[in-house]
């Protein structure tokens, strides 16, 4: 049975992937579709999020060990979760199947200003103040990370904040392991999916583009979508992962 492990961003848990954890599902039968959080998110929200990337992939692995699920694994990762499927292949490449990787950004091939993109600025800075409702930080990152969902979306995700609120400390944790992370130059072992939005206003396009050219990885593009691409458009993400796994199988790879 193939093992898909699904990894959210910075301060998302489990629960943010939403109705594509059931499309994913469905879209590849036979599979093991298993969602975890990184620390300080979700159901581990009282643990304090670690400093690196690298002690992130180590919870990883030590979750998976406690529910007796073996590699190899297939990643699906987005944002700061591509970031630990990137270091997790490099770490531990006998582990690792294939990944798909989702709107990341990786020094040093991208630029702060396109890893987080200026217009975001303001938005965060506000939000980092004392006083910020969890409506008011749901909707901002609504706005911040989706081009094409509604509105309907909010009651859900502010319920989540509610139950497992990311603090302060853990959020300001989890933003300077991504920025402090250093991709490794070679390029992972196992075949690799960009898959990116053309009009991400969160993290620009020019990341996901840059890290496909230097390691001469597969790329798909969508032409409307924003940062949270699984949320905006669930449908094209699954038909994109079971082309490229088509196309692996026709050449010979996992």
């Amino acid at each position: 049975m193939t093992t898909w492990i699904l990894l959210r961003g910075l301060t998302r848990e489990s629960g943010h992937w939403g109705d594509f954890t059931g499309q994913f599902q469905r879209a590849l039968p036979g599979s093991r579709v298993v969602t975890l959080d990184l620390p300080g998110n979700g159901r581990l929200h009282r643990q304090p999020s670690p400093w690196r990337v690298q002690d992130m992939v180590a919870s990883c692995r030590l979750e998976l060990a406690a529910r007796g699920i073996e590699p190899p694994y297939h990643l699906l990762a987005m944002s700061l979760g591509a970031m630990v499927a990137v270091e997790w292949g490099h770490a531990h490449p006998r582990e690792i199947a294939a990944s798909v990787l989702i709107n990341t950004s990786l020094r040093p091939f991208s630029r702060f200003d396109q890893r987080l993109q200026p217009r975001n600025y303001g938005t965060l800075l506000k939000l980092a103040l004392p006083g910020a409702t969890s409506e008011a930080w749901e909707r901002a990152i609504l706005r911040m990370t989706s081009n094409l969902a509604t509105a309907a979306v909010l009651p859900g995700w502010v319920a989540l904040r509610q139950a497992s609120p990311v603090s302060r400390a853990n959020a300001l944790r989890q933003l300077a392991a991504a920025a402090r992370y250093r991709a490794p130059d070679t390029r992972p072992q196992a075949p690799t999916l960009v898959l990116a939005s053309r009009q991400d206003h969160l993290v620009s396009v020019e990341c996901s583009l840059a890290l496909a050219r230097h390691w001469h990885c597969a790329i798909r593009l969508h032409p409307s979508a924003g940062h949270d691409l699984p949320l905006d458009d669930g449908p094209w993400v699954t038909a994109q992962v079971r082309t490229w796994l088509a196309e692996l199988a026709g050449a010979g790879s996992p």
